[in-house]
């Protein structure tokens, strides 16, 4: 089943019954699971449709001041977010700590025998009251010594409750999530990758975005932990500084906040409205990004303090990554364009969306017939002038992030100047592998046969 929502024995507080939206408004259940059919011929329709387009521009005389149109309209779009000021971090919670919301703290573990001791250790350790928070890891079938760690760790954290999981379970992680959230009655749920660490004070300061009732989740920086000893863990890094300064400056123009997996927090009441974790993608979290915008929630971003994660220490382990999270990304287009169109998120973040959507996996899908032509017709390509915004938005938005987090570690001193352009500079170099992987992805889509495939990255190397 494509969402599995939450039965009424399931769940614990009745929310599925709630049809009411962030305004207040009673209003119908949106029904997402109408797009999920058909992802194939949807990707092979928008990849013949891309390239008649691009072959057509490059026959007509008038194709060059479309691209340049095209290039001005996002130019400005891209100046408009850069020049935004994101809005100031709020204070801890504070005082009577027994008005505190209550928030589940959860992870999946499947097979992470290496690093999940180290995850409990941090969320039995959160500086928030014992009473007001529980911590629950869901072993998924785990084969190596999982389950022996969790065991042995329940003896010294009453507070951690494991679900284990049997061998038929199905869903990957967002069944695993389904299956345990409805046995919390928290107001608030907080999921963690296994190979997460969490500072003490992170409940404190990121549950207080939640005092507006529109937010319906908060996404927290994530951080590579050191030692960053390679090209390819620097370049995370500095990826990760790129993502932060994205979703700072989308959200101060009121686009888009996006969830990222580890270190993201939830309103049960939005998550349930949304029908839960969708069981038919490989990226949950980018599948719910656009559920609850599209529902109506605000997505927020928390840039301190950061949850850290792993680095992928070699190429092939970041080929398959970042392979699933460009597919689950583009899935959740396919799936949702309707509602999308429909404006249900409202004109300005359809417009933000629709230009990230061109700029991440159109313009690379665009790219191969132009270059085609390009050596048919033996002339520039005629998408040429769009790379000034392709490397031009990521390497300015690369050395104001970076310069950022510089700003933040070091009591607001700049960084010396041609240390920031050399960093920015290398993880130009690094983010490359994207636009093959975003070519290949919208390609592969739309000739195989549909399959939910996730390789497993490993952790605690």
């Amino acid at each position: 089943m494509p969402l599995n929502p939450w039965s009424e024995e399931e769940s614990n507080d009745g929310l599925e019954n709630s049809n009411i939206s962030p305004t207040g408004v009673l209003e119908e259940r949106l029904d997402y699971t109408e797009g999920f059919e058909g992802r194939r011929l949807k990707a092979a329709i928008v990849l013949l449709l891309m390239w008649t387009l691009i072959i057509g521009l490059n026959l007509v005389p008038w194709g060059p001041w479309f691209v340049r149109g095209l290039l001005l309209l996002l130019s400005l779009q891209a100046i408009r977010m850069i020049v935004a000021r994101p809005a100031e971090e709020p204070d801890a919670l504070a005082g009577d700590s027994s008005q505190w919301p209550t928030v589940a703290l959860m992870a999946s573990a499947k097979d992470e025998e290496a690093v999940i001791g180290r995850l409990v250790d941090d969320l039995c350790h959160v500086d928030y009251p014992s009473d007001r928070y529980e911590v629950w890891v869901i072993d998924d079938n785990s084969q190596d010594g999982t389950g022996e760690v969790l065991k042995t760790l329940q003896q010294t954290y009453p507070q951690l409750n494991v679900f284990r999981r049997s061998a038929n379970a199905t869903g990957g992680k967002s069944g695993a999530l389904n299956q345990v959230i409805p046995r919390t009655k928290a107001e608030f749920i907080a999921i963690f990758d296994a190979d997460a660490r969490v500072p003490q004070d992170f409940l404190r300061r990121s549950l207080p975005r939640f005092d507006d009732p529109k937010v319906g989740a908060v996404q927290a920086r994530k951080i590579t932990a050191k030692p960053l000893n390679s090209f390819l863990l620097q370049g995370q890094s500095v990826e990760m500084m790129l993502d932060a300064y994205f979703q700072q400056q989308r959200t101060a123009i009121g686009g888009l906040g996006e969830l990222r997996g580890n270190g993201e927090f939830l309103r049960r009441e939005a998550l349930v409205r949304c029908g839960g974790f969708n069981e038919e993608t490989i990226t949950d979290d980018l599948d719910l990004t656009l559920r609850l915008n599209i529902d109506g929630w605000d997505i927020v971003f928390a840039s301190e303090p950061g949850v850290g994660e792993e680095g992928v220490p070699n190429w092939k382990g970041l080929w398959h990554q970042r392979n699933r999270w460009a597919e689950g990304g583009y899935q959740r287009y396919l799936d949702y364009w309707r509602l999308i169109v429909d404006n249900r998120m409202g004109t300005n973040r359809t417009i933000e969306v629709l230009g990230f959507l061109i700029i991440q996996y159109l313009l690379p899908m665009a790219m191969v017939p132009d270059l085609l032509m390009a050596i048919a017709l033996q002339r520039v390509p005629l998408l040429a002038p769009m790379s000034v915004l392709s490397i031009g938005l990521p390497f300015i938005s690369m050395t104001l992030g970076t310069r950022r987090v510089y700003r933040a570690n070091h009591g607001g001193e700049n960084p010396p100047l041609l240390s920031n352009l050399w960093q920015s500079a290398m993880g130009m170099i690094y983010l490359i592998h994207w636009f093959v992987i975003m070519a290949a992805v919208t390609f592969r889509m739309g000739f195989r046969k549909k399959r939910l495939k996730w390789v497993k990255t490993v952790h605690g190397v």
